[in-house]
């Protein structure tokens, strides 16, 4: 192939690498701008010019075949190749600018990150923020994400740590609940009440709480169980029982009178992700501007010292 036909090719590899990574046709055409049928042309005319099928396809989605897979690993490197480029000339020019992902655990994406978007997007013309709601462990060294906020009491070894909080539990009900059931004063008075755990192990009826020196576990009963804290915390307000919740989830329901903190003076040792929360990110000697950005403006916004 000659160098001429070869550059024709470069903007079907770039496609080529956003259906694989979107897994259809239609998600990868909204991304582009595109439309599902352009998007499926540029396909077929790199298949036809490479002699070989890259997809095999269906309404839903694609699958990769052997030879696609070992093409996509080529044009996915090219275009993290022209990101990288357009990351150089920001380093050089020092303006932030260009795409930045972050991948943060989904309660606590939604209900802390996606708050503070707006006026990092405001702050930052030239720099466009990709957020990940992901709940498993993300590592930026072998992703194409940025930035990972992971909560733990030990960040991992070989990343680069910006500490930016704490994830704290707590336990909450309606007021109107209380009044009607009467408020716990020692976790074993919540065998007496109706409880919302998470339920997504086995042992997530069985809820553990410390105080000083003193520990307690209390197997929990109760109608509803659900794993997202919105639909706890929705489930607590309209007095459905007691809820573990962690306390960004619940912030404004407390400051709004909706829902109370209850058996506050013990702490709630919940298995979910709990502790210090941390910017995880690769340890670059030079970071790009746009992830710099991004760092020092959820850095300053959510107050917490490293």
């Amino acid at each position: 192939m000659n160098p001429s036909d070869l550059f024709d090719l470069l903007p079907d590899m770039a496609v080529f690498a956003r259906v694989v990574d979107a897994g259809n046709f239609s998600i990868a055409a909204r991304q582009l701008g595109s439309t599902p049928s352009t998007v499926s042309r540029q396909i077929k005319r790199l298949e036809d010019a490479l002699a070989t099928r890259l997809l095999e396809r269906s309404t839903r989605k694609v699958r990769v075949t052997e030879s696609g897979y070992q093409v996509y690993r080529h044009c996915r490197d090219m275009a993290a190749a022209a990101s990288g480029a357009v990351d150089a000339a920001g380093q050089l020019s020092g303006k932030p600018q260009g795409k930045v992902s972050l991948s943060a655990p989904t309660a606590y994406a939604k209900s802390v990150i996606h708050p503070l978007v707006p006026g990092f997007l405001a702050a930052y013309p030239e720099v466009d923020l990709q957020l990940v709601f992901s709940d498993h462990d993300i590592d930026p060294l072998a992703s194409d994400v940025d930035l990972v906020i992971r909560a733990t009491d030990d960040p991992p070894q070989g990343l680069a740590a910006r500490r930016i909080g704490r994830v704290r539990w707590l336990l909450c009900a309606a007021p109107r609940y209380l009044q009607t059931r009467g408020e716990p004063a020692h976790p074993r008075d919540l065998g007496r009440h109706d409880c919302i755990p998470l339920g997504e192990t086995v042992d997530d009826h069985r809820w553990r709480f410390a105080r000083g020196g003193e520990t307690a576990t209390v197997a929990v009963h109760g109608r509803y169980i659900a794993n997202h804290a919105g639909a706890r915390l929705d489930a607590a307000e309209n007095g459905m029982g007691i809820a573990t919740l962690p306390e960004f989830a619940a912030r404004e329901a407390l400051a709004s009178g909706r829902v109370q903190a209850v058996l506050v003076d013990w702490e709630v040792q919940a298995r979910a992700y709990r502790g210090p929360v941390w910017l995880l990110y690769p340890p670059n000697r030079f970071l790009p501007p746009k992830a710099r950005a991004l760092i020092d403006y959820l850095h300053a916004h959510l107050g917490e010292s490293d």
